[in-house]
């Protein structure tokens, strides 16, 4: 179920995304979290409509990949496009194992 206010394949903002359902979406990556060794292998990263701190918890997407520690491209800072099924996570917007695109890097990484 995508947004019926935007076109088909059209990215949402974070803050304009149903409650579940297929979703496409653009944001920035606000943090990302890295399983040690020692747990089930997840790299998780919470994504905003802005590039700075998200005052509101709303406005955040969690996304899981789940079987990888790491994303190559993937830090702080980064803009990305996603795609996938929606499903709220301990209170969470979350998206496990999304198609991604890096849209943007921070420039001074």
């Amino acid at each position: 179920m995508v947004d019926a206010s935007h076109p088909v394949g059209e990215a949402v903002p974070i803050s304009g995304l149903p409650e579940r359902g297929r979703v496409v979406c653009q944001g920035f990556i606000e943090s990302v979290t890295y399983a040690p060794a020692t747990h089930v292998a997840a790299f998780t990263a919470i994504v905003t409509d802005h590039d700075r701190p998200a005052p509101v918890r709303r406005n955040r997407l969690r996304v899981i990949w789940l079987g990888r520690r790491r994303i190559p491209g993937i830090d702080a800072g980064t803009e990305l496009r996603l795609e996938g099924m929606l499903t709220v996570r301990d209170g969470l917007p979350t998206i496990f194992n999304p198609r991604y695109e890096i849209l943007s890097h921070q420039e001074n990484q």
